[in-house]
């Protein structure tokens, strides 16, 4: 999932060094921490937040195909 993440954001911003993703496990969970340079942050959220959204939607998908939950903040 963690990979996931880091190829999708990479390849949405202009600083894709600056990309780091933090996977925290939690019981019957794990939360993935996404944080990208600040000038990058609106090409991660996008416009009203479509790009977050569908990014947590392929992350529930691949989720679900390995029996787990996730959830993705970006920070």
């Amino acid at each position: 999932m963690k990979e996931l993440v880091e190829f999708m954001a990479k390849n949405l911003v202009n600083d894709p060094s600056q990309v780091q993703v933090k996977q925290i496990e939690r019981p019957h969970m794990t939360v993935l921490r996404l944080r990208v340079a600040q000038e990058d942050m609106g090409r991660v959220i996008g416009k009203g937040g479509r790009v977050a959204n569908a990014m947590r939607t392929l992350l529930r998908v691949a989720a679900v195909r390995e029996g787990t939950r996730v959830i993705l903040d970006i920070v």
